[in-house]
């Protein structure tokens, strides 16, 4: 609804609008381990503490192999991800993102979860153009 009127609104006082509607696909496995302590780090949680996040919730040496009728898959380091099923994880994601609406000084966000909208009006249509592919490169 909050997108919806913010479109109403500008075509109310005669505005293009842009929007740009972001769904990461499988968003907690997006979580770059580093960037994600280093978050945790700046909000406090530091020492025993990030230790625990480090090694419980597997933010480090964490590998991965398939196994399928006793033949095994090379291992893989992985470097991103949270786990789903746990009840950090969905804290630990948030956590994760909750400065993205800072990457910008122009759009709007109006932010769901992992549904991300970007906005931005503008009286002139090729101004709005340049300014939001300036934007997001």
């Amino acid at each position: 609804m909050l997108i919806t009127d913010k479109i109403q609104r500008a075509i109310e006082a005669k505005l293009y609008s842009c929007g740009i509607f972001l769904d990461l696909s499988k968003a907690f496995d997006t979580v770059d381990h580093n960037i994600l302590l280093t978050k945790l780090e700046h909000y406090g949680i530091r020492g025993i503490a990030n230790e625990w996040f480090r090694s419980y919730m597997y933010l480090s040496n964490r590998q991965q192999f398939v196994s399928i009728n006793n033949s095994d898959s090379s291992t893989l380091h992985l470097t991103c991800g949270v786990s789903q099923g746990s009840v950090l994880g969905p804290l630990l994601f948030l956590i994760y993102i909750n400065d993205f609406i800072n990457s910008s000084s122009i759009f709007d966000f109006p932010l769901f979860a992992d549904d991300s909208n970007l906005f931005y009006p503008n009286k002139d249509l090729q101004h709005l153009e340049e300014t939001i592919n300036l934007e997001l490169e």
